[in-house]
């Protein structure tokens, strides 16, 4: 639109320039981008030429042709100085727009790059388990190395600081690995000597007070604090008389979980500055924080900052619990958490925003809301393909026991029964997306490490077949 303006404003010009060029011949105009120019004061400008060129009769000499040609010349330059100026300035007025249909011809599409190289730091009872079985299918999608525990670990070295020889074949691997996501307490510099320079790294956060809660129930046997109290409720109305600081190790489960694996001190006093402090050190840490309560919100944010398909994100909820093992929290012990639990509320509050924040600057909750729309159209349609009960089921209705989860505490952890009808490469998709963390870490291990002692992990025997079954066939 503003092209056509420009070449009607510049048609109106164009007889002012002609008749002080006249003799040079007519010329043809083509469609030129230029902005609306003083046209009065060009007239006058070109009227004053005349003039001049009239009263130059006293030295015939100085009337030559090419004097007067040169002086219109230095006129249309001048004139087509001040258009091109006067469009520089309109293109910097804050009224001034390009039409998006404009925007996209001018700034072409450029294809971002997935990033396979992610370090995801898996906090406790904050739907982790979840995120870590989409990274292991990332991982065997692409043919990517995990840096998983050494020897017989299940965790990289977990409640200890983690150091690098946690990880499997570091010595010979070294700083070659592509996804670390197994639990560890984070340790920038040591995850350094394990991960590329390139490495992105992200994490996930959860309201302190369910997150409580969750860790009450499934910790209730091995943690002290939780041990010698009857429920949430009596534990929370005081804490200290439960909370021994000579149990800290067996009792980080109680008290800022999140904050201990972020690698901080989760008895620390809570002092504003000291928290500032943290929350930037964070934020220079990590690329991205997710919120477990906006899950699939979360997904598609991770989707789209490290650039990968629908299909990479795509998840089945494991490690979850029935709800008939939920002990229900009165507003008094919620309260309490805020103040107990100061430090995990307080990051997590920061986070919350910063999430929201995020989305909008890069997605926009219209785009958001029609990406989880599909995210979770394709997890339906995945749940109808490869699941029996189409949902998750109880500890004691697994049929297959090589996919039982890890049972802890008063927990009722659930598991999935896959449909018996499935060709080879439908059940081997489906036996990923449900596989348990413990289970599919060992598979992993194996698969990498086939040289290694498989991690003895006291899961009933059939799993030695299921994971057999597993391994990949040798070509032939």
């Amino acid at each position: 639109m503003w092209r056509v303006m420009v070449k009607e404003q510049f048609l109106t010009v164009l007889p002012l320039m002609q008749s002080c060029l006249h003799g040079w011949g007519s010329r043809r105009w083509h469609k030129i981008a230029l902005p609306v120019v003083n046209i009065p004061k060009l007239n006058q400008q070109c009227r004053v030429a005349r003039i001049q060129e009239a009263l130059s009769h006293k030295n015939p000499l100085k009337l030559s042709f090419l004097s007067r040609h040169t002086k219109c010349l230095v006129i249309f330059s001048l004139c087509l100085g001040l258009i091109f100026l006067s469009g520089f300035f309109r293109m910097k007025n804050k009224d001034y727009t390009i039409s998006k249909v404009h925007e996209e011809l001018l700034i072409p599409f450029m294809p971002c790059r997935a990033k396979t190289n992610v370090m995801f730091l898996k906090t406790h009872k904050t739907a982790s388990s979840t995120v870590l079985n989409i990274m292991f299918r990332f991982a065997e999608r692409y043919n990517l190395t995990v840096a998983l525990p050494a020897d017989q670990l299940v965790h990289l070295g977990y409640p200890n600081t983690f150091l690098a020889h946690f990880v499997e074949e570091f010595q010979t691997i070294g700083q070659n690995y592509n996804i670390m996501c197994n639990h560890l307490r984070f340790n920038p510099s040591e995850v350094q000597k394990v991960m590329a320079a390139n490495t992105f790294y992200f994490s996930i956060l959860r309201n302190p007070i369910p997150l409580l809660e969750s860790s009450y129930i499934y910790y209730k046997d091995t943690v002290p604090a939780f041990r010698i109290s009857k429920d949430v409720n009596e534990y929370l109305a005081s804490p200290m008389k439960y909370y021994h600081p000579a149990d800290y190790k067996q009792n980080i489960y109680a008290r800022n979980i999140m904050w201990f694996d972020f690698g901080y001190d989760n008895n620390a006093e809570d002092n504003k500055k000291y928290i500032q402090a943290v929350l930037k050190e964070i934020e220079q840490n990590f690329h991205l924080i997710l919120i477990a309560e906006y899950f699939d919100e979360s997904m598609i944010l991770l989707k789209h900052t490290l650039c990968w398909d629908l299909d990479d994100v795509v998840y089945f909820k494991l490690n979850s619990r029935s709800q008939d093992t939920v002990q229900t929290l009165t507003p008094e012990s919620e309260e309490q958490i805020k103040a107990w639990c100061s430090l995990d509320w307080k990051l997590y509050l920061h986070f919350n925003q910063s999430f929201w924040r995020r989305i909008e600057e890069t997605i926009g909750l219209e785009e958001l809301e029609k990406e989880v729309s599909r995210l979770r159209m394709r997890q339906k349609l995945l749940m109808e393909t490869c699941l029996l009960d189409q949902e998750a089921v109880g500890k004691d209705h697994i049929k297959n026991k090589a996919l039982l989860p890890f049972q802890s505490g008063d927990a009722n952890i659930l598991g999935y029964n896959l449909k018996q009808d499935l060709d080879n490469r439908t059940l081997r998709t489906c036996q990923k997306m449900v596989m348990p963390e413990l289970q599919y870490t060992s598979y992993l291990y194996a698969v990498q490490h086939p040289h290694k002692k498989r991690k003895q992990l006291g899961l009933p025997l059939l799993w030695t077949t299921f994971h057999e079954k597993m391994q990949p066939t040798a070509p032939n």
